[in-house]
């Protein structure tokens, strides 16, 4: 297994289904927060969901077509970011991230996407990432920006999120605007 340093006691893992109890530990602390903006904790409300959420993800990283990690502190899982999807063959993925309240505010989310985003477009040689977003989940189009990322567009009234339709704004960012030395 591998983790990679975001700063102090603060690792980015792999999550994997054999942590299934530990995720849906986690989700449980955050379950509100979280569902505010992301259908997660409504697809994990039990071991066996939690369990098969990991699974696919599993499955994807095994087709190239999506990776999953966790955030951990000091040894707590208290996030994670993602490739939704991940398209190799059209230089193509999105990236997504879920944070739990405790560790909200850090900057935590910032340098996890910052690692994979590197990864994706050094290491695997992607065109472009996606970051797709919930008009009103402001934190996360910080994140965006703080990315480097630009706002594509708005897709109006695109998702019945619990009943109310919202807007999905769509940012990216291209290889060759990201920077060869990163800010740490």
């Amino acid at each position: 297994m591998f983790a990679i340093s975001l700063g102090g006691t603060v690792e980015l893992r792999p999550l994997e289904p054999w942590q299934t109890e530990e995720f849906l530990a986690h989700m449980n602390r955050g379950r509100e927060h979280v569902g505010q903006h992301v259908g997660l904790p409504d697809l994990v409300a039990d071991l066996d969901a939690a369990r098969g959420w990991l699974q696919t993800y599993a499955d994807k990283a095994a087709r190239d077509t999506g990776r999953l990690y966790g955030i951990w502190d000091d040894g707590l899982l208290v996030g994670g970011v993602l490739f939704r999807v991940f398209d190799a063959a059209s230089g193509t993925c999105e990236a997504g991230c879920w944070l739990e309240p405790a560790a909200v505010g850090r900057g935590l989310v910032t340098r996890a996407s910052r690692a994979i985003i590197d990864w994706a477009f050094r290491e695997r040689g992607m065109h472009r990432v996606e970051w797709r977003v919930s008009s009103a989940n402001l934190p996360s189009i910080n994140v965006a920006k703080r990315l480097g990322m630009s706002r594509d567009g708005v897709l109006r009234g695109d998702v019945l999120y619990r009943g109310v339709r919202q807007d999905t704004e769509i940012w990216s960012v291209l290889a060759h605007e990201w920077p060869v030395d990163r800010p740490e």
